[in-house]
């Protein structure tokens, strides 16, 4: 039996009827307090589900044996890891043990897309969470933010999602930052001949030195008209020679992806609806079967019998 058709949509209509309603509230609720949380959420799922399957994995914390994927290089950035708690109290309260921390993770970023005026997607339900962490292996699933659009693709690919979708996914960058420590390279010492050189002076204020301080945060928008609403200007700057990072240039220059940019740019129906059948193609990547996870009562450890 394929494993995915062990999800279903609306999963828990029996066993916690409220559960949906309550984690939509709680994202509205972190969002009004920390707008920042919705573009965390989305990020997670791509960092869970990439690597290996939507199982939380992401969500363990260093303790014992398990080492925390939130300490690798790629995982650098990511924050309010905290607020997930905060989701998955207001669940347990209401139906204990019940729902997983994986679906957590897939819903949260459902509900933090619409809040950040992106579409609506139906999304199925049902995950169980790892009992292990990948942190060894982590960096052979999740591409660098420097990894040629080749690498990216084939990374994509083996999970299942074909190159057009790849190219909707990476409209995420539509919203959210860049730390200057990973663009700071097409600065300095030289400035990337394929980056826009106005907006390379806008970036080198944002960014004025070749080395920065990995705590000072120091950053650059993605997208400096619609920062934080998912939209199609991703593609319209990337045309532009405006994107931050190497694949944002490869992409729009790639000529298996290049044409996909064009529609996506001309139109932001086309550009949704894509976007919408990535993310379910992400997030219905390899769930755990009943037997091999289990429903953690604390997302940031395994349950201890």
């Amino acid at each position: 039996m394929d494993i995915q058709s062990q999800l279903e949509v609306k999963y828990y209509s029996d066993s916690c009827p409220k559960a949906e309603e309550i984690i939509k509230q709680q994202v509205i609720q972190l969002y009004n307090k920390h707008g920042n949380t919705a573009v965390s959420w989305v990020r997670n799922l791509f960092h869970d589900c990439i690597v290996k399957s939507c199982d939380a994995s992401l969500l363990l914390a260093t303790v014992g044996d398990v080492v925390s994927e939130q300490t690798s290089e790629r995982s650098f950035g990511m924050r309010n890891f905290k607020y997930i708690n905060t989701i998955k109290t207001a669940l347990e309260k209401e139906c204990p043990l019940t729902v997983s921390c994986a679906d957590i993770v897939a819903l949260s970023a459902r509900d933090g897309i619409v809040m950040l005026g992106g579409p609506r997607i139906e999304m199925k339900t049902g995950r169980k969470d790892s009992k292990e962490s990948y942190t060894t292996v982590l960096e052979n699933f999740i591409p660098n933010h420097n990894d040629s659009i080749s690498l990216v693709l084939s990374r994509f690919q083996a999970i299942g999602i074909d190159t057009q979708a790849t190219v909707a996914l990476l409209g995420a960058h539509s919203v959210g930052r860049v730390h200057c420590m990973n663009l700071v390279h097409r600065l300095y010492p030289t400035v990337d001949e394929t980056l826009d050189p106005a907006h390379a002076e806008y970036l080198k204020r944002r960014c004025p030195t070749p080395n920065p301080d990995p705590k000072a945060v120091l950053y650059a928008r993605n997208d400096l008209k619609t920062p934080m609403i998912i939209d199609n200007n991703y593609y319209k700057n990337i045309l532009q020679h405006k994107g931050l990072l190497t694949v944002d240039e490869e992409l729009a220059t790639d000529p298996r992806t290049a044409p996909y940019v064009q529609k996506m740019a001309d139109d932001n129906e086309y550009f949704y609806q894509q976007f919408s059948r990535a993310i379910l193609l992400l997030s219905e990547n390899n769930p755990l079967t009943a037997d091999q996870g289990e429903i953690r009562k604390d997302c940031r450890f395994v349950n201890v019998n």
